[in-house]
């Protein structure tokens, strides 16, 4: 808020603060450019992009920070953004950004993947985002702002503008105005306007106090200025009229004296012709008599024009210097244009080798989602039999220049020329005698010129260099300024009027670089009494009235200022081309864009805003112009002809600037909009296609917003012109469509580059025609790539280094054809033609094919020998020029060593490669070494803490390349591996990176992965015995999966809840009532039976534990019947077993016993593990323990022990033979009473006791024997 005003004084109470929103919605919509329509297919892919970038809005805030918007929250059920503004300039930037169209392109810019770019250009089909903002809620954001900050303007029913300080609306009374000029900005209004009071009729006082309208923040700003030096608002009438601005003729309506000789006197009726242009905001205008010829200034309320301009371009430019001011200031030249191309078209493919990359010779995915562009997709045969027809013309004209000498980018120039287009120095000596005149006569002489001559433009532009250096034989300012001085004294005595003019004009100048005002105000007017009204040197007179003017507001002398500030505003608004001479020339351009915008002149309002761009251009202030044209491109869309051309030059001059402000989305915005404009020239495309590429985002591959405009070029081109030109758009076009995984497409360009080159040169085919074969290697298509490398071969067309190329990459189409030897041969060959040529880089390619050769034969050794070749070159060269194959080779050496077995090798190799790739910054290269070195560290030689590093840094790399799948995979394996640490911190590390991945999981809408990420995160919960938390985050999981419909999901789910309590420690019980109420019916009713088996084997499990048997018994049965039913005699097996542990805790020792013995019978033979056997023992132990305590049958019993017996000596567990031994000593000594035996058992039982170090072997009978304690697992061991 400005001092001296307090809130109180703004005339918005604390209370009411609520009333006015600063907050603002977007809606975005997806619909077609051409028709307006919706667009299903974008709308929904634009409603998952912002569900994305709902939990990750840093871009979105990013990007709208660049719009002057505060990101507030994103709605993307809605699909709407919520933002907000704190100040009055960001709403004012924010509404200006918007109509200009920026807001829709920067969104896009950021919503749409790349592939959207690369569709075809159907003008139809066309997709486009708009964004709909409601305009009165922008109004009334606007109001809010400004009423929040203190004093603002508004049009009042008199249609005057005035300031204010209070807010309108419903219920408040009238309010006190302050006219908008006078005051300082930063005092409080007076309690009642002085305008008011000069309203003497009832009627105009109740226009003056009705509700006024807020004017539009641009008129805001600019009339916040702190002093306005004629203030004549009051005694001028309003007018609810659009003015015009005037040119052509003009009548008198009055008889006027001039004051002066510089003010024309004429009669009524007179003929005024209008010189340059008339302001109606303005009181002056500068005209020449028809009559008389006398040039002057003429009041403008004296005469009535006979035509107004109606094109608004013709009063903005008032000549065609003007007119091609933003063509000139934005020039891309012929020789821009040719090292874009050739960086875009990828030149390096046609000099460097080609590596052979296994992981390109695939088709990429991205081939399914291709658009086909109409007439493109040449089948093979035709691509042969063109590339042999070119060739057949290439060697019909050998000698035909590489390019043309120009490719017209610019048209001829019109004829008008600049002021100055020449500007020789005035060569003076300062030796000689400055009094004399004769040693001044050839200065003198050329200064009294009457007109303008280019040699005068340096004294009168600001931004050329000092002015001693326009006078060769002074190098010091004060020695200047003592000549010219003299020379003054001898032109005044020479009675050389113009002359003394200009010499006062220069010490003028001199004295301003030296603050010396005033000295300089009177050689300024005494340049002005000189010329007595002479216009012959117009721009002369300009320059001296805008450095007199300026010289009158610093000093702040308001009557000189009202004398002099009108005549030079409307010198420099009607006058055409005229030069800029002082720093203070925007000042009084401010002034008059103020007159303009309180006079109603929309027309005057441009040309003041191109003026004051122009002006700031000038003196590369780039930052200050940037208000005046957004303000001036807002006018021409409002008032100005569709078809006009210097719009889409201007948007790029605009688009320049923002990219040296570093607001990259903004700049790619004017880029959009420009190319977008009904007329563009081939030099504004190529420049559009420059600026995409300094600031569109390139990740890991060259922006695809390029692809538009470089089809627009191509379009622009006419049939069979600009050969080489089309050639080089369409290889640009091929690359980049390459670079995306579009082959096919990029396949269709190249073709068409080779038949435009062939008309140019030999040198340039055979490159597209290397470019094209290497395009239908990476599609897949080796056999037609060999075609067209042999085929310019056979040509002898080929120069040597583009033969080392083409045989290098003929080897790699027969290594993928399985032609080893032939391979081998052609790579010997280019590995001459690189040496020979001494180029490392090249010699390192091949070594490296040649290893990949030897490894593809089984020649693993040679393999590593040419592998490690080709490092030891690439090591010498510069990473940046070769690094990505540099990393490609390491990566391949560093397998190689790990297929060998030689990990400590391999895992250097890898952090190698690591290492290069990060070192050149190239993402692609870098994702490539991180998953071997994740897959090193997790497969070969594991090490969870090396594993979880390079996981965290692959997630980094994933979130620069945008992608969200891979981003959502890591998190969960990341999550996996803090999981397997074991640690409470690891837990909790686990958790987050769960919830990570649940985000973005729901923003995937992947349910399936959402239900598993919900799931893990209660399981972790679990583990963190949060049990309050377990249950909740379980069933939301639930909910997911069935959101789903899928019962196979729901059944994995289910059984995966389950499972975090069968595996768990406390409430083991839950996991029945998910094992048996929920997955097992779904199990059932999908015909999953190994599912089905696998739960009724973890409830039986379970339910014994739990000591409910008998329920446990429906569930063995039907693991039973489905382990016959699959033919599982495993599981078979397992399940005889548990029926029979289930029977005999239930008391039921013959179907124990029966169970038991099918069990066994079960079981291979002969036996093959140790398992096995001691499952033997384990089992015939259970069986002894059954017949002699259960079924009281000592005889069958000793039998049972007796073979557990042999399984234990087969075993060599000695521990159970001591403990069986010991059973049947027992049973012989008391029940069978077999002393001897008993004797013998007891004996081995005693051995084993001494040989264990057991003290005491008790052979009395002991019923808890019958509980088989040694079944436990271990307790045999």
């Amino acid at each position: 808020m400005p001092p001296g005003i307090s809130r109180q004084a703004s005339g918005t109470p604390p209370g009411q603060m609520g009333v006015y929103p600063t907050d603002l919605t977007l809606q975005l919509l997806a619909v077609r450019r051409k028709s307006g329509l919706p667009d299903p297919d974008l709308q929904q892919a634009l409603q998952g992009r912002l569900r994305l970038l709902e939990n990750d809005s840093w871009e979105v805030a990013r990007t709208l920070g660049e719009l002057s918007a505060r990101l507030l929250s994103i709605h993307s059920d809605q699909e709407r953004i919520v933002v907000t503004f704190k100040t009055f300039e960001e709403i004012w930037k924010f509404s200006t950004y918007h109509a200009l169209g920026f807001t829709h392109h920067c969104l896009e810019n950021l919503l749409v993947d790349q592939a959207f770019w690369l569709l075809s250009p159907d003008e139809d089909e066309e997709a486009a985002i708009q964004v709909h903002v409601d305009e009165e809620a922008l109004k009334l954001t606007h109001e809010s702002l400004l009423i929040q900050e203190g004093p603002f303007f508004v049009l009042c029913a008199d249609h005057h503008v005035r300031a204010t300080t209070v807010p309108w609306g419903a219920g408040r009374g009238p309010q006190p105005l302050k006219r908008a000029s006078g005051d300082p900005q930063g005092e409080a209004a007076p309690a009642v306007d002085s305008s008011a009071h000069r309203l003497s009729t009832p009627s105009k006082e109740a226009a003056a106090v009705a509700t006024p309208e807020t004017l539009i923040p641009f008129h805001q700003w600019a009339l916040r200025v702190p002093w306005d030096p004629f203030d004549d608002a009051a005694d001028r009438p309003g007018t609810s009229d659009i003015q015009s601005m005037a040119m052509g003729l003009a009548t008198a309506v009055a008889d006027y004296q001039g004051s002066g000789p510089e003010e024309m006197t004429f009669q009524s009726g007179d003929l005024i012709e209008i010189l340059g242009a008339q302001v109606p905001s303005l009181p002056w205008f500068l005209g020449q008599h028809v009559a008389s010829g006398q040039v002057g200034f003429v009041q403008t309320g004296l005469v009535r024009v006979q035509g107004h301009a109606s094109e608004l371009e013709n009063v903005i430019f008032l000549n065609e210097e003007e007119r091609s001011f933003f063509t000139k200031e934005g020039c891309f030249s012929e020789e821009d244009a040719r090292q874009l191309l050739r960086r875009t078209s990828g030149a390096d493919v046609y000099t460097v080798f080609s590596l052979d990359r296994l992981e390109e010779a695939e088709i990429e995915p991205q081939e399914k989602q291709e658009m086909p562009f109409p007439g493109l997709h040449p089948e093979p045969r035709e691509t042969l039999q063109k590339v042999k027809n070119v060739l057949e013309q290439c060697k019909s004209c050998h000698g035909c220049p590489e390019e043309p000498v120009s490719w017209g980018l610019h048209a001829a120039s019109s004829g008008a020329s600049s002021p100055g287009a020449e500007e020789p120095s005035f060569c003076l000596d300062a030796e000689d005698d400055w009094a004399d005149p004769e040693a001044l006569r050839s200065l003198l002489q050329l200064l009294d010129t009457p007109g303008y001559k280019a040699c005068f433009r340096g004294l009168y532009d600001l931004s050329l260099p000092g002015l001693s250096t326009m006078f060769c034989g002074v190098a010091d300012e004060d020695e200047l300024a003592g000549c010219l001085a003299q020379a003054r004294g001898v032109a005044k005595r020479a009675s050389l009027p113009v002359a003394l003019a200009r010499l006062c004009f220069v010490l003028g100048r001199l004295c301003v670089r030296k603050l010396k005002l005033s000295q300089a105000r009177v050689y300024f007017e005494e340049a002005l009494g000189a010329l007595k009204g002479h216009f012959g040197d117009l721009f002369l007179v300009v320059a001296l009235y805008a450095n007199l003017a300026t010289i009158h507001l610093k000093q702040k002398n308001r009557e000189k200022c009202r004398q002099v500030v009108p005549k030079a505003s409307s010198l420099l608004l009607g006058t055409p081309g005229h030069i800029c001479s002082t720093e203070g020339e925007a000042e009084l351009l401010r002034l008059a864009l103020q007159r303009a915008i309180g006079g109603r002149s929309p027309q005057a309002e441009a040309r003041a805003c191109f003026l004051l761009a122009k002006h700031h251009i000038h003196l590369k202030q780039p930052e200050e112009a940037l208000p005046f044209l957004e303000r001036l491109l807002l006018l021409h869309r409002a008032l100005g002809c569709p078809h006009a051309s210097w719009p889409a030059d201007c948007y790029l001059l605009l688009a320049d600037f923002y990219s040296r402000k570093c607001l990259p989305h903004l700049a790619l915005s004017c880029v959009r909009v420009s190319s977008l404009q009904t007329w563009g020239s081939l030099a504004s495309l190529l420049q559009s296609v420059d600026l995409v590429l300094r600031n569109a985002p390139r990740a890991h591959r060259p922006p695809s917003q390029v692809a538009p405009y470089l089809r627009q070029a191509l379009a622009l081109l006419a049939p069979g012109a600009g050969q080489a030109l089309r050639g080089l758009l369409c290889a640009s076009l091929a690359q980049l469509h390459s670079h995306h995984g579009q082959h096919r497409t990029a396949i269709s360009f190249m073709t068409q580059a080779v038949e435009a080159g062939a008309e140019t040169s030999g040198h340039v085919v055979v490159d597209y025609l290397v470019a094209l074969a290497w395009l239908h290697v990476l599609h897949g298509q080796s056999p037609v790539a060999l075609d067209i490398l042999e085929s310019v071969l056979d040509a002898a067309v080929a120069s040597v280094d583009q033969e080392g190329v083409i045989v290098n990459m003929t080897a790699i189409a027969l290594k993928r054809l399985g032609r080893t030897r032939l391979a081998a041969e052609r790579y010997y060959r280019a590995l001459r033609v690189a040496r020979d040529l001494g180029r490392r880089q090249n010699q390192a390619v091949v070594l490296a094919n040649f290893g990949a050769l030897c490894l593809q034969a089984g020649a693993s050794g040679l393999a590593q020998h040419y592998l490690l070749e080709a490092v030891k070159l690439f090591s010498r060269l510069p990473s940046r020029e070769c690094g990505r194959d540099f990393t490609q080779v390491l990566l391949q050496l560093g397998h190689l060593y790990t297929r060998r077995a030689l990990t400590h090798q391999g895992k250097c190799y890898y952090e190698w490669a690591f290492l290069v790739a990060v070192e050149t910054d190239h993402l692609e290269s870098q994702l490539h070494a991180v998953r071997q070195l994740c897959h090193f560290y997790s497969r070969v030689k594991p090490s969870e803490a090396q594993c979880v590093v390079y996981h965290e840094f692959q997630l980094s790399l994933a979130r620069r390349v945008a992608d969200k799948v891979l981003e959502g995979q890591l998190l969960e394996t990341i999550s996996q591996l803090y999981l397997s640490l074991g640690t409470e911190r690891a837990y909790r590390s686990a958790l987050d990176y769960t919830k990570r991945s649940l985000g973005i999981f729901i923003d995937l809408q992947k349910k399936d992965k959402e239900a598993y990420a919900w799931l893990q995160a209660g399981k972790i919960y679990y583990i963190l015995q949060q049990t309050e938390l377990v249950d909740l985050y379980i069933q939301v999981a639930q909910n997911a999966a069935l959101y789903t419909g899928d019962p196979n999901l729901g059944l994995e789910l289910f059984e995966a809840a389950g499972d975090i309590f069968f595996n768990g420690a406390w409430e083991r019980k839950k996991a029945v009532s998910f094992y048996r109420d929920r997955a097992l019916p779904l199990a059932v009713t999908t015909g999953n039976q190994e599912a089905e088996l696998r739960l009724c084997n973890k409830l039986v499990a379970l339910l014994e534990e739990l000591e409910t048997p008998q329920e446990g018994l429906e569930f063995a049965h039907v693991a039973l019947a489905l382990s016959i039913t699959l033919g599982d005699r495993l599981n078979e097996r397992v399940a005889y077993h548990r029926l029979a542990a289930l029977h005999h805790r239930l008391g039921q020792g013959e179907l124990a016993e029966h169970f038991y013995l099918k069990a066994l019978s079960l079981c291979s033979s002969p036996l093959e593990f140790d398992e096995e056997t001691l499952y033997y023992v384990k089992v015939y132990l259970v069986l002894g323990d059954i017949i002699f305590y259960d079924l009281k049958d000592p005889f069958d019993a000793a039998g049972y022990y007796q073979l557990a017996l042999a399984a234990a000596v087969d075993l060599g567990n000695k521990k159970a033979q001591m403990k069986i031994y010991t059973r049947l000593a027992t049973i012989y000594h008391n029940f069978l009473l077999d002393r001897e035996k008993s004797l013998f058992f007891y004996q081995k039982a005693r051995a084993f006791a001494s040989e264990l170090s057991i003290r005491r072997v008790n052979l009395a009978p002991q019923r808890c024997w019958g509980r088989a304690p040694w079944l436990v697992p271990g307790h045999l061991s």
